[in-house]
């Protein structure tokens, strides 16, 4: 069974990019570009894993995931957190709101992949 990604991103070129890379490595990709629409998508129909950005309209990325931490259907979801803030203090409130990992842009393709092979084969297998 194809493994589902959730792409929480309003930048259309990093979606382009994302959504071709993770489609190519095997995933079915599904993008909403505003955190209310991420995080009714994330607990309507749960993904195998969500790919959220930071910076997002309606809800930014750090609500969004904690909102999901309070709800049974999004709590154990696995989320990499997607952002160009990169100071210390982003990671640190990513983490605090229940982000698995972190990664800043710009990104390795390479650094992507992994994770979400890592996440989604570590809760599945």
């Amino acid at each position: 069974m194809t493994k589902r990604v959730l792409l929480a991103e309003d930048e259309p070129n990093i979606v382009e990019s994302l959504t071709f890379l993770l489609e190519r490595a095997g995933y079915q990709v599904s993008v909403q570009t505003d955190g209310r629409k991420a995080l009714d998508a994330a607990l309507s129909e749960p993904p195998d894993l969500l790919i959220l950005d930071v910076m997002l309209p309606e809800l930014s990325g750090y609500e969004v995931l904690r909102h999901l931490r309070t709800d049974r259907r999004g709590e154990t979801l696995p989320v990499v957190m997607l952002t160009a803030k990169g100071q210390r203090a982003d990671r640190e409130t990513a983490m605090d709101c229940g982000a698995d990992l972190f990664i800043t842009k710009p990104f390795a393709n390479s650094d992507i992949i992994s994770a979400v092979e890592g996440l989604i084969d570590g809760r599945n297998g």
